[in-house]
């Protein structure tokens, strides 16, 4: 079971910033209780508060994680990917690098083909998509819109370091996620980590 330290870190790194309200309701607990916890988490570095009007009344503060806080969330093997990067780079140029991401990609496809082979329809198969990266630890989830279309999201990104070293794994991901829904569907970033947002989404369209 959680703490509610755990709680709270991992509440606002999936739903990102929370009124304090709507954080001690996830705990079940008072407002004054979460707000405890919440000062103390403050003090300690993890997260910050600002303020937000909403019409009339009192200002709403709205709490989310520091960058100090985004180290709590594992980058898998940030350190030994870029000083391996920059190996590849140094010893074989950029072209060695490509020939890297594009040997990952063949593999990853390679899994995930196989792994979304039984699903029949795109909702099925993006669930199965989803349940891969969920195992991968990119904190995935995905859902229907209103619209038709269908969102995956992914709260956390365990390569994020080797991602910053080199865009290439960025436009790779996105390319594979083309090949295993399969053809007749449209896929577009719409939040990238890298580009500042606090997790990667994308939406997904079945095309006539």
């Amino acid at each position: 079971m959680r703490s509610p330290t755990e709680q709270i870190l991992l509440t606002l790194k999936t739903r990102g910033a929370q009124e304090t309200l709507a954080v001690a309701a996830g705990l079940g607990v008072s407002r004054q209780a979460a707000l405890q916890t919440l000062e103390r988490l403050a003090a300690d570095g993890l997260i910050s508060h600002s303020t937000e009007r909403r019409g009339v009344g009192r200002p709403r503060r709205l709490w989310a994680l520091t960058d100090k806080a985004q180290g709590r969330f594992p980058d898998t093997h940030a350190q030994l990917t870029v000083e391996m990067l920059a190996a590849v780079r140094a010893e074989f140029g950029e072209d060695g690098v490509d020939r890297l991401i594009a040997r990952r990609e063949r593999d990853a496809e390679a899994a995930y083909v196989q792994a979304l082979e039984p699903a029949t329809t795109l909702e099925s198969r993006l669930a199965r998509l989803t349940a891969l990266r969920v195992a991968e630890g990119y904190m995935a989830k995905w859902w229907r819109e209103d619209d038709g279309s269908w969102l995956l999201v992914e709260n956390h990104c365990p390569i994020c370091a080797a991602a910053l070293a080199c865009q290439g794994f960025c436009r790779a991901e996105l390319t594979l996620f083309r090949k295993v829904l399969g053809p007749g569907v449209a896929i577009e970033r719409t939040d990238h980590i890298l580009a500042g947002a606090r997790r990667c989404a994308y939406r997904i369209t079945a095309q006539a």
